[in-house]
């Protein structure tokens, strides 16, 4: 049997998750040393960066934040969904294992959690409670329960330990990471770790997440197209979240789902963004895909995990609206301003860097201005992104750190990208921004 069938103890001190932070280091090391023995025998002159990229360390750092789970496993998460195409594909590798893989809890562990919320009597509440969990993420697992009056519910335990070491995590798999050379050197993850931090402070509250998780259900009460799992406050504490459990596969699974279902899916997250953006005034910012779920019966998606979900400000909105419009009437200049207005681009970033600057607009323009649906399966063009955008992060002196509401609302924009992009879905982009354009301008006029 696995160590995943089996599950694994999550380290709940500080002393042994710093333990599993050496040990890590210890087996990186080691890797690095035999690899340079390796290609020493065999007459090559090894590089720092390929005795540390060699399978067995990729495997190591993917296995131990695993097995970490909490702040640790998140952070990578953030950084896949915030680098997108920008990783080296070793980093790319560990990322995507870690949005795919988590340990469970073994059973004493979670009866241990679960005594500690409820009360040793806990299991009297319950008809069934499924000690398999049906998912297992960063924060917590979750379990399918069934109340003895008969109410079907997914049960979200948090796993232990996890609220007590955010800080210390995010900083030991950041360290990890900038010496062990998985990063690029100019990808500066600086401003990712104080709102790594806030965000796993947020979502460790599951009270909070409750809370959250009902206002988006009132938001999308009228939307026929979207269920949120209705909560319930009686079996809900800071550690434990309970709400009714809703069918739905993996959204990833539809990559091999018929065109119009990949183009419908996405159309609605992406419409879905716009509202949360313009509308709601309130995103749910981490897009990781095991937080969207699909219901074929239905044709509907099932939206999960609130705990990221924070206020988007007027000044976010507006600079998103600048932007959306400048871009909507293909003038560089205008969205190059309010991209510095915005707090995106620094002005010395935009003279240091003109040349640069202008071509990622110009790619983005011609992109944006393309008849028909846009095609997230098509990436010709991430190349000269990616090689522009690496310039300008290596110049150090010319980076600065975007405002948060920013940088949050940027996080979901680009892991919906990368979902629509994994779907190799069509999406008429253009048309769901001019007509949002169009709403937010006929409210104005109403309004005044």
């Amino acid at each position: 049997m696995s160590n995943d069938e089996q599950g694994r103890r999550v380290p709940s001190s500080r002393l042994s998750r710093l333990g599993s932070f050496s040990r890590l280091a210890s087996g990186i090391a080691g890797g690095m040393v035999a690899e340079g023995a390796r290609r020493l025998a065999s007459g090559d002159r090894p590089r720092l960066r390929d005795m540390v990229l060699t399978p067995g360390n990729v495997a190591r750092v993917a296995d131990q934040l695993a097995h970490l789970r909490g702040a640790a496993m998140k952070l990578g998460q953030m950084i896949s969904m915030d680098a997108g195409d920008l990783l080296p594909p070793e980093l790319t590798e560990i990322m995507g294992r870690l949005r795919e893989r988590a340990y469970r809890m073994p059973p004493a562990q979670l009866q241990q959690v679960l005594a500690t919320e409820w009360g040793h009597d806990w299991q009297q509440r319950y008809a069934r409670f499924d000690p398999t969990p049906v998912a297992a993420a960063s924060i917590g697992q979750v379990h399918r329960a069934t109340t003895v009056d008969g109410r079907d519910l997914a049960i979200k335990v948090q796993y232990p330990g996890v609220a007590k070491s955010i800080d210390a995590d995010i900083d030991n798999v950041a360290t990890l990471l900038r010496v062990s050379g998985l990063l690029p050197t100019g990808l500066d993850i600086v401003p990712l770790l104080a709102d790594a931090k806030q965000q796993l402070r947020d979502e460790a509250d599951y009270l909070r997440e409750g809370a959250l998780m009902a206002r988006f259900g009132a938001l999308l009460a009228g939307a026929p197209n979207f269920v949120v799992p209705t909560l319930d406050p009686d079996l809900t504490t800071a550690r434990v979240l309970a709400m009714t459990f809703e069918e739905g596969v993996a959204v990833e699974t539809l990559g091999s789902a018929p065109q119009d279902v990949r183009d419908r899916v996405m159309t609605m997250l992406v419409g879905l963004v716009l509202r949360e953006l313009f509308e709601f005034g309130v995103m749910q910012t981490d897009p990781n895909f095991a937080n969207f779920r699909y219901q074929p019966a239905t044709e509907r998606l099932v939206l999960l995990d609130f705990g990221a979900a924070r206020p988007v400000g007027p000044g976010a909105q507006a600079a998103y609206r600048d932007l959306l419009s400048a871009g909507l009437a293909g003038d560089r200049e205008s969205l190059k301003q309010a991209a510095i207005s915005g707090g995106i681009l620094m002005p010395a970033t935009a003279d240091r860097h003109a040349g640069a600057i202008n071509r990622v607009l110009d790619v983005i323009l011609d992109q944006f201005d393309r008849p028909g649906p846009f095609d997230f399966g098509d990436r010709s063009f991430v190349g000269v992104l990616r090689e522009e955008a690496m310039v300008v992060a290596g110049d150090r002196p010319a980076c600065h750190v975007p405002p948060t509401d920013m940088l949050f609302v940027q996080r979901k924009i680009s892991g919906t990208a990368l979902l629509a992009a994994r779907l190799k879905a069509r999406v008429d982009v253009r048309g769901l921004v001019t007509r949002q354009m169009a709403l937010l301008e006929g409210t104005e006029t109403t309004s005044d």
